[in-house]
């Protein structure tokens, strides 16, 4: 149960388009819009490998 709502978190932070549909703050020029989707890369990555550590080995 713990790994589900590990990778339920990108769905909930990309899903909420209103969350970020804004330009500010802007981050090496990008629009805080399209940095903020390409921050979630890295960051899914973490949670599935942590969900991957913590789940059931058979």
């Amino acid at each position: 149960m713990k790994q589900a709502c590990l990778l339920l978190l990108p769905f909930a932070g990309l899903l909420w388009v209103p969350l970020y549909n804004r330009m500010d703050p802007s981050l090496f020029g990008f629009p805080f819009f399209y940095w903020y989707q390409l921050a979630w890369v890295p960051v899914t990555s973490v949670l599935i490998w942590c969900a991957w550590k913590t789940g059931k080995r058979s």
